[in-house]
């Protein structure tokens, strides 16, 4: 009896060994399962980075776009008032041209009236004086002539 309790304690301690080697290999299989679950989470956790990272970028280009808008606004804005000043000033410019030219015309014609206001001026005093038979006949026919 003795030997098949020998036998049957190497057959218990090889059972155990085995149960032994299993808890082991799952042991080991338990750490590699959570290795691998704390890779997973943070490839989730750099997966999400990544989404935040292409929603700023988004955003990010959004923003240059607006940024370019505002810009070219702002510049349209610029030429505008620059035309617009510009329009003012040619305005200006051709009232005061067209008054000049107003001005010459009216000076001109004042400068014709003078002339002739003077000229019958003389004629007058030419005529007053050939009334009175002071004058020679030739002076009376140069005034009638002009």
């Amino acid at each position: 009896m003795h030997c098949n309790a020998l036998q049957y304690t190497a057959i218990l301690f090889n059972l155990l060994q085995h149960i032994s080697i299993c808890c082991n290999t799952l042991q080991h299989i338990a750490t590699h399962c959570n290795t691998l679950q704390h890779i997973a989470t943070h490839c989730n956790t750099l997966q999400h980075t990544a989404t935040h990272c292409n929603s700023l970028q988004h955003t990010a280009t959004h923003c240059n776009t607006l940024q370019r808008r505002v810009k070219h606004f702002n510049e349209l804005q610029y030429t505008e008032t620059h035309c617009n000043t510009l329009q003012h000033i040619t305005t200006h410019f051709d009232i005061r041209q067209h008054t000049a030219t107003h001005c010459n015309t009216l000076q001109h014609t004042a400068t014709h009236c003078n002339t002739l206001q003077h000229t019958a001026t003389r004629c007058n005093t030419l005529q007053h004086t050939a009334t009175h038979g002071n004058t020679p006949q030739h002076t009376t026919t140069h005034c009638n002539t002009l």
